[in-house]
């Protein structure tokens, strides 16, 4: 009796392992591979991004045991493996999926758990694009470009630069300053030091991802441009419009604290602080034979109404360009009796060497500059 009930347990498990593996064959042939994204950071069936795993789930269970050492991926990518139940591989590049490239996964003959042999197959997958630049202002090419906190580079992106690192360079150098928008689809620059005028730039834009080294960063942008210079301006005879010109235009020579900008030629003043403009006013300046000398002079020293033995007049809102008052800026002057000079000759050079601001701006200024800000006449 023993001896019949051991062979009908053989012959018991003999068929269960014979059916468990006409199952298997029967369901290995149908198995199905799927690639699906874990830990993504885009939205659900958008490309790979560079950063993310790569699942694949089978329909049955697998042996692991060297599944993962016959592998093949095109182009050719190191990466890492691991198992989720026999049924997950998960593979993760081990320095990012390449932007903008399409992958293929070539997987080996395998054997699930039921012992059944299921055929290698090709899978493929894309990875997301580099942003791409649809614009840059200034424009390539452009030769009258202004690049001032008003009008900063701007870079625009054709969708949000999310998960890459954006790096501009700007040749001659100069350290970039730049903020975007919430969407990380515009980014405004602006250089840290002044751009110079009639200067040749070169904005190069490169990418990477986000957690790349930085020698995968990649070009995909340039603009090529030209900064505007004042020495092109053609200047209007308008007073009103010339002085729009000049508050547009004029650059500053100094960019820390308060200064002074005096443009003889033009015969206007333009007001400075932290490198920013405030204003500019039109002026007199020295008429021929006692013209203004031009040169870097700071103010020495200031009073409201000053007086002038050498020409018998009042000169309100006084600041002395050298210790010896020998010429200034100041207010259109006054005669004892009352009588002032017309604004009229602002924007022509009238005086005697200083440099005259009209009625109000004088005053402006006057309160706006303490003793020592730099003046610079030119």
């Amino acid at each position: 009796m023993a001896d019949k009930i051991k062979r009908s347990v053989k012959i018991f498990l003999a068929l269960a392992i014979i059916v468990a593996g006409v199952l298997g064959l029967a369901y290995g042939i149908q198995a199905k591979y799927q690639i699906i994204k874990t830990e993504a950071s885009l939205e659900k069936n958008s490309d790979i991004a560079p950063a993310d795993s790569v699942a694949i789930d089978f329909s049955l269970p697998l042996l692991q045991s060297g599944y993962a050492d016959g592998i093949r991926i095109v182009p050719a990518t190191a990466v890492s493996v691991r198992w989720e139940n026999n049924r997950k591989l998960i593979i993760t590049a081990q320095k990012n999926w390449q932007p903008g490239t399409n992958y293929q996964i070539f997987l080996p003959q395998s054997t699930t758990v039921f012992l059944a042999k299921m055929g290698g197959s090709k899978l493929e997958f894309s990875t997301v694009k580099y942003p791409q630049v649809t614009s840059v202002s200034p424009g390539d090419g452009a030769t009258d470009a202004l690049v001032d906190a008003e009008s900063p580079i701007v870079v625009d992106f054709n969708k949000s630069t999310q998960g890459f690192f954006i790096k501009y360079v700007l040749n001659p150098e100069n350290l970039m300053i730049y903020q975007n928008n919430l969407q990380k689809t515009e980014f405004k620059l602006l250089p840290k030091d002044p751009v110079v005028d009639g200067q040749p730039y070169d904005l190069k834009i490169f990418a990477k991802p986000a957690n790349a080294d930085d020698s995968s960063y990649t070009q995909i942008g340039e603009s090529r441009f030209k900064t505007f210079s004042i020495a092109d301006v053609v200047w209007e005879k308008d007073f009103s419009l010339r002085l729009a010109q000049a508050r547009k235009y004029t650059r500053p020579k100094i960019t820390a604290g308060k200064y002074i900008d005096i443009n003889l030629a033009q015969q206007i003043m333009t007001t400075f602080e932290d490198g920013k403009l405030l204003d500019s006013y039109m002026v007199s300046s020295g008429k021929p034979g006692y013209e203004t000398p031009p040169g870097n002079y700071k103010i020495e020293n200031k009073t409201p109404r000053a007086w002038s033995k050498e020409f018998g007049l009042f000169m309100p809102w006084w600041n002395a360009l050298v210790p010896s008052g020998k010429f200034g800026i100041h207010e259109l002057p006054e005669w004892p009796g009352g009588y002032k000079e017309g604004a009229a000759h602002l924007g022509t050079p009238v005086s005697h060497g200083c440099v005259r601001l009209g009625v109000g701006p004088a005053k402006i200024v006057y309160d706006w500059a303490p003793i020592g800000t730099p003046v610079v006449v030119y």
